[in-house]
């Protein structure tokens, strides 16, 4: 048998002969891979989820006209739509704003694509139905209620083309929107309904962009669009912006918070567990070195059992990691979290780094007991 062989025989039968000992220090360690995989998977994976759930707030990328431009063209938003990724990006909506009149009295119009909108623009409330054909409409909460319309009412808009003469039509209102701001005195209807009432089809005003993306890669998608389509003034919501990197920081910040306090207390337990170890082995140790056994070869083998408790722990808790994650962030965000494969690698490296500083210094404890010391049962 050479001596691999007989050093790696010595560490598994060690290990087995005190394997109650050594359970407690394995699950801790099991635990503290769990966690480092579970939280390392979500640290990564929380922009992109929350990022999702942002988009909740509404766009945070807005485009106008640049320039002496009254307008949007359709060429220069497709060409906008075509810089920006199209895994990242939740939704584009081109707005119209336009003055009708209903009972005499003005009132501001917005068109747009209905579909667009509902991916943009989530917060917005409707009580009743999203318009389906272009003789609908969805009218603010602050019409509605000086107007007494609801959901499944009539209403005459008037409109005054730039030429020609007044046009009058009849809308079904399919719900009455919410949101808290300017649009609750706005009446919202299909771009294609606004077109046929004053013409200039495809003419937006602004147009609405949601990205799946961090602040500093929208402010370089802007930056982007403004240099190669001057006709277009990008503007980022800074509010939203600003406020989805706090959130974001924090979140990282508690997930950081909790895996060391785990890890710390990982370490404690594989501490005092090969601490407990070296005690009951001090007569084996001490009878070892009267036979002439060296520090170094006391010491390697402790760390071999170190090793082995580590990789064991780190495998084991790979795999109960991955489901934690997957709990966690089927939990909060109500979808399947991403796993980087470097955090494999990444949490058989902080279970070798937590063991054997663990091991440290019960294992400088055991190379300096004194064989007759221990021999005597001292």
């Amino acid at each position: 048998m050479n001596r691999r062989k007989m050093y790696a025989k010595m560490v598994f039968c060690s290990m087995l002969r005190r394997r109650s000992r050594l359970a407690l220090a394995l699950t801790a360690v099991i635990i503290g891979a769990t966690v480092v995989l579970g939280m390392g998977a979500v640290y990564f994976d929380i922009p992109r989820q929350m990022g999702r759930e942002f988009r909740s707030y509404g766009a945070n990328l807005v485009l106008v006209p640049a320039g002496a431009n009254a307008a949007l063209s359709p060429r220069e938003l497709r060409k906008a739509e075509e810089l920006l990724p199209a895994d990242k990006l939740v939704g584009m909506t081109p707005l119209r704003y336009e003055t009708l009149y209903y009972s005499k009295q003005g009132l501001t119009a917005l068109g747009v694509d209905m579909d667009a909108a509902r991916k943009t623009g989530p917060y917005r409330q409707v009580h009743g139905a999203w318009p389906e054909a272009d003789n609908q409409v969805l009218v603010g909460t602050d019409i509605a209620e000086n107007a007494r319309l609801y959901a499944g009412t009539s209403i005459v808009l008037e409109a005054v083309p730039p030429r020609g003469r007044r046009i009058k039509k009849e809308f079904t209102v399919s719900g009455i929107l919410r949101t808290g701001g300017p649009e609750d005195a706005f009446v919202l209807m299909p771009a294609r309904a606004l077109e046929a009432l004053l013409g200039s089809p495809g003419r937006a005003d602004a147009a609405e962009i949601s990205l799946a993306a961090d602040s500093g890669e929208i402010t370089r998608l802007a930056e982007q669009i403004r240099d190669e389509i001057p006709g277009i003034a990008p503007r980022p919501v800074k509010r939203i912006m600003r406020s989805e990197a706090t959130v974001l920081n924090k979140l990282r910040i508690l997930v950081c918070l909790v895996t060391v306090v785990v890890l710390l207390l990982t370490m404690v337990c594989v501490g005092t567990g090969m601490m407990t170890v070296v005690m009951e082995r001090r007569k084996e140790i001490g009878l070892k070195k009267a036979l002439g056994a060296e520090k170094r070869s006391i010491i390697g083998e402790f760390a071999g059992e170190g090793v082995v408790l580590a990789c064991a722990g780190a495998l084991l808790g790979s795999c109960t990691g991955y489901v934690f994650a997957q709990v966690v962030s089927m939990s909060v965000f109500g979808r399947e979290v991403s796993l980087p494969v470097f955090l494999v690698g990444l949490t058989l490296c902080a279970s070798l780094l937590v063991t054997l500083t663990a091991s440290f210094f019960p294992v400088s404890r055991a190379a300096e007991v004194e064989p007759a010391t221990a021999l005597r049962g001292e």
